[in-house]
């Protein structure tokens, strides 16, 4: 839920500095996006590897 509150906060920064032309507003605001999106990448791959890592575990048993 985070990462969903720092992309709109993001979007928010770059609309802001969109409005008022201060490009590093904007700027910050497509950084934190992009950081967002990466941060929602990894924890799906880290939920997909927990996933496949258990499902050895329980084939072991």
């Amino acid at each position: 839920m985070s990462d969903a509150i720092d992309k709109a906060k993001g979007r928010l920064k770059e609309i802001a500095g969109k409005i008022t032309g201060h490009e590093r507003l904007e700027a910050e605001g497509r950084t934190d996006q992009t950081k967002a999106k990466l941060r929602q990448k990894v924890n799906s791959v880290r939920h997909r590897a927990e996933g496949i890592m258990d499902s050895f575990k329980r084939d072991r048993s």
